[in-house]
């Protein structure tokens, strides 16, 4: 998995047995293969709308598939693993609005990350969710479901990437329990904080490394509770989003209403955003479904910022705050792990999206099977 912070390559080897919604797992093995400085840039830049032209297309999709390749052959140095779920770079995701139907573009090369591995290779998990009229994101809901199970009450998982997202489970027993699993994109995690760094310090950092330029910050709340009004936050999901919305651009817009704030307060505004949204996200459940979590289990990049996780818990309030590391799962494993279940999925014909959660018309077998050559 390489997610929308554009840094690199998780890659996990895991077992799965039993039943397809709740299955026996284990994670035998994980590792992150970071891109390379120019790679990285390219990925972001092409997702910001700079024009390459077909060769440089071409290029870089080579050049993700090959660091693809090299996450798994070091992960599975055995040549254990039967099969690999791969969902590629994203650069570009459109979520269907009124009479345009969503698309979205994973940069891999399928064929070619298959022969280099010697392995079969499920890629393109979005796409058939998309053609059946949903955002095609997010998809780790179902998976969250699978793999952590259910508890007495309703269980929320946060992912913190460049964009986040979450999870709403609900409880094994009780009035809810015939609920189906829910999940959106929220807005902005790491995407805005890191942009911001970048442009504050000339280029010499690259992100707010574990939280302390905020932390040394005072957030604007006069200027984060204008930004919560903005549509996409008020929108119901289903929704999705990524860099299109959340990028550069934005970024600026937001720099231009905060002239007169210092570097330090800039950042914290931005982080405490991030925390904000979220939180605004969990009491609109709540007041909607009369269901509150219990529990808020954290995942991702953005849970190393400190700042970040202690806006998340002074923001939801009444949520026991939990990392993912405490569920067994390692931080840059769970998007990973997510995507070697939709790949097992695939091989059973088991659906892996949910129209609850995407509003596909039905739910679908998801992703693309090429053979090694």
């Amino acid at each position: 998995m390489s997610g929308t912070s554009a840094d690199g390559v998780d890659a996990v080897l895991a077992e799965f047995e039993g039943c397809p919604n709740h299955p026996k797992w284990t994670l035998l093995n994980l590792v992150s293969v970071s891109y390379p400085a120019s790679l990285s840039k390219k990925v972001i830049n092409a997702g910001q709308g700079e024009k390459l032209t077909s060769k440089e297309w071409l290029e870089l999709t080579e050049a993700i598939t090959e660091i693809h390749a090299q996450a798994a052959l070091i992960c599975d140095r055995a040549g254990k693993a039967e099969l690999v779920g791969c969902h590629g770079q994203t650069v570009w995701h459109r979520p269907p609005h009124k009479q345009q139907r969503g698309a979205t573009w994973q940069l891999i090369h399928g064929t070619l990350l298959a022969h280099l591995i010697k392995k079969p290779v499920i890629h393109d998990f979005r796409s058939a969710d998309l053609v059946l009229g949903g955002q095609g994101a997010p998809l780790v809901p179902m998976t969250d479901c699978a793999l952590l199970g259910k508890v007495g009450g309703w269980r929320a998982v946060l992912n913190l990437g460049g964009i986040s997202n979450l999870t709403l489970i609900p409880p094994r027993c009780g009035p809810d329990r015939s609920f189906p699993v829910m999940g959106w994109d929220c807005g902005p995690a790491n995407s805005l904080i890191d942009l911001a760094m970048q442009k504050l310090s000339n280029g010499e950092l690259a992100f707010d490394r574990d939280g302390l330029i905020a932390t040394s910050g005072l957030p604007d709340e006069v200027v984060i509770a204008r930004w919560l009004e903005e549509s996409f936050f008020q929108k119901a999901p289903p929704k999705s989003t990524g860099r299109e919305f959340f990028g550069l651009a934005d970024l600026e817009k937001r720099l231009n209403e905060m002239p007169f704030l210092s570097s330090a307060n800039v950042i914290a505004t931005i982080t405490a955003f991030s925390a904000a949204i979220i939180a605004q996200d969990l009491r609109n459940f709540a007041e909607k479904y009369s269901a509150k979590p219990i529990e808020l289990i954290v995942a991702g990049g953005g849970c190393r910022n400190r700042a970040m996780l202690k806006e998340i818990i002074d923001r939801c309030l009444g949520m026991r705050v939990i990392p993912i590391q405490e569920m067994g799962i390692a931080i840059e494993g769970r998007e990973a792990l997510a995507f070697a279940l939709l790949a097992w999925w695939h091989s059973l014909k088991y659906p892996g999206n949910s129209p609850a959660i995407t509003g596909a018309k039905r739910p679908a077998v998801l992703g693309v099977r090429v053979e090694p050559k």
